[in-house]
């Protein structure tokens, strides 16, 4: 039981799109990622997904609208809402998720993007 400081854990790593775990709440998981780009269009049908942007700005495309997801804002994305999250070009977004241990990276889509493990850091 010891305070985790988000800024030196993302200095651990500079993978984007492949999220470090830092924290385990009974079956849920807390992650870090950077990502920039779009990552894949993808869902996932029993979980639902937090995502808090730490920092830049998140641009979180659902097949009717695209919401922007500003620093120190977060959205939940819903089991079985198809979704696709990207930044601005040239843009690194630093990324807090809570989601289900289960929840698989790009749900059933298999991409060169999926990862199916988590560093912890």
């Amino acid at each position: 039981m010891i305070p985790i400081n988000l800024k030196s854990k993302f200095e651990t790593f500079n993978t984007r799109w492949h999220p470090h775990q830092i924290a385990e709440i009974e079956d849920m998981q807390v992650l870090l990622a950077k990502v920039e780009g779009e990552f894949v269009w993808h869902k996932h049908e029993e979980e639902d997904e937090l995502f808090y942007v730490v920092k830049g700005t998140l641009q979180m495309r659902f097949r009717d609208r695209t919401e922007e997801v500003k620093e120190g804002e977060l959205i939940v994305v819903p089991k079985g809402v198809e979704h696709c999250p990207s930044t601005a070009t040239g843009e690194e977004v630093h990324l807090l998720l809570f989601e289900k241990k289960s929840t698989k990276h790009t749900g059933s889509v298999i991409d060169t993007k999926t990862k199916t493990y988590y560093p912890k850091i």
